[in-house]
């Protein structure tokens, strides 16, 4: 076949299927639609011995009814050659149609639209193209743009990966991201939505809460409450698989974090809204000092930051975390009830980790740069703690802001 014998093929089979789904067996012929009025539902009644007559418009309403069935069942042919999941179950409790026999040529062309479609990516394997799991780009990804971050790195891998991998988790996914703002809690969650989802953060599965833009006012938390439970339950029945995003978590009112607790527990409802396939992401600048306090003492100690293991750092959180304070965390029954999978530390960044981000940011605008470029930039940040000026106190954030500074 030529180059352009597929485009062809597939042009004939959209004029096909477009066909198929508006004459259906033999059509309405060349002599018009009826008059106005004659349709079933309009005002005026139909006159029996009119020009279109009661047994003419009874034969046309049945010929359009049979023709709204077949085309029902050619979309249900082809929308389950793409979506093959609850197709069986479907066949099985409603059974083909009397007489429902697909022809050999419609067969063919819709054969080639289903083909057509998945081969753009391997998205239907998951059984909702919306949904692509690419865990092979989002590690590496994770390797070659997140500085610094060696526990961040291997632990949302191991779990992400664990987890889809899981043919029935006993409970969704829970991560909560600790660290000082700039350090990459929210570019981690970004590019997990944009690897997990063909349209990242913009996907109908996921959904994005910023504590103080969507829930403000701690008066109307009952509000809230019932707001945030909807929108968690129907975005889960409209995906087999939701990821949540909640930034600034630790502004979250204790109660709205209660609220949801039942949606992160162990799943023994059979027959209800199943919660399991859903990932939760918690971003939080809690425990930031507890971790900056262990990443400096690694190095007053000569030791590489790349040997602060994940058990002793998580027992050093999880106790900030516990202690009585005005945030969500310690007062909500997520800690107690273990409903949290994994604290994700994020380490505080040096001077060479921002000299990487200024690097990245100005390939990422197609720059051009050079070594003392990328100095400058990261001396323009503020350093700390003050004797020792060792991590920047803004992480990488505004660190693709002042590379405007060097744009002619």
């Amino acid at each position: 076949m030529g180059q352009g014998g597929l485009p062809a093929r597939l042009g004939l089979a959209c004029c096909l299927l477009l066909l198929l789904l508006l004459g259906g067996s033999g059509g309405l012929g060349s002599r018009g639609p009826p008059p106005r009025g004659a349709w079933e539902g309009e005002q005026g009644p139909v006159a029996e011995g009119g020009p279109w007559g009661r047994a003419r418009y009874e034969a046309v309403k049945k010929h359009l009814g049979a023709v709204g069935a077949l085309s029902k069942q050619y979309w249900q042919y082809l929308a389950c050659k793409v979506w093959q999941e609850g197709c069986e179950e479907e066949e099985e409790e409603s059974g083909p149609s009397p007489g429902w026999s697909l022809p050999v040529v419609g067969q063919d062309y819709l054969e080639i639209l289903s083909a057509w479609y998945c081969s753009f990516g391997k998205c239907c394997k998951t059984g909702d193209c919306r949904i692509v799991n690419n865990i092979t780009g989002l590690e590496a990804d994770l390797s070659g743009q997140l500085h610094g971050q060696h526990l961040a790195k291997e632990v949302v891998i191991r779990a992400v990966q664990g987890f889809l991998q899981s043919p029935r988790p006993e409970k969704a996914l829970v991560l909560s991201f600790h660290g000082w703002s700039g350090t990459g809690k929210n570019f981690v969650a970004r590019m997990v939505a944009s690897h997990l989802y063909r349209d990242g953060l913009k996907s109908e599965c996921v959904r994005v809460f910023i504590s103080l833009f969507h829930f403000p006012h701690h008066k109307y938390v009952d509000s809230y409450k019932a707001q945030l439970k909807k929108q968690i339950s129907e975005t889960v029945q409209l995906c087999k698989q939701s990821l949540f995003i909640f930034d600034e978590a630790e502004k979250l009112h204790f109660s709205l974090l209660d609220a949801i607790k039942p949606f992160m527990a162990p799943y023994d409802n059979e027959g209800q809204v199943d919660y399991r396939r859903s990932i939760f992401l918690f971003l939080s600048n809690l425990g930031g000092n507890t971790i900056n306090e262990v990443a400096l003492d690694f190095w007053r100690a000569g030791r590489a930051r790349e040997e602060i293991s994940m058990e002793f750092l998580e027992q050093r959180l999880r106790l900030e975390l516990q202690e009585p304070e005005e945030n969500g965390y310690a007062r909500s029954h997520l800690l107690e009830e273990n409903l949290i999978d994994f604290f994700v530390p994020f380490l505080p960044l040096e001077y060479h980790h921002v000299k990487l981000c200024a690097r990245d940011a100005f390939l990422a605008r197609g720059l051009p740069y050079t070594e003392a470029a990328l100095d400058e930039v990261a001396r323009m940040m503020v350093f700390v703690p003050t004797e020792e000026k060792l991590f920047s106190a803004q992480g990488c954030k505004s660190v693709s802001q002042r590379i405007n500074y060097f744009l002619p």
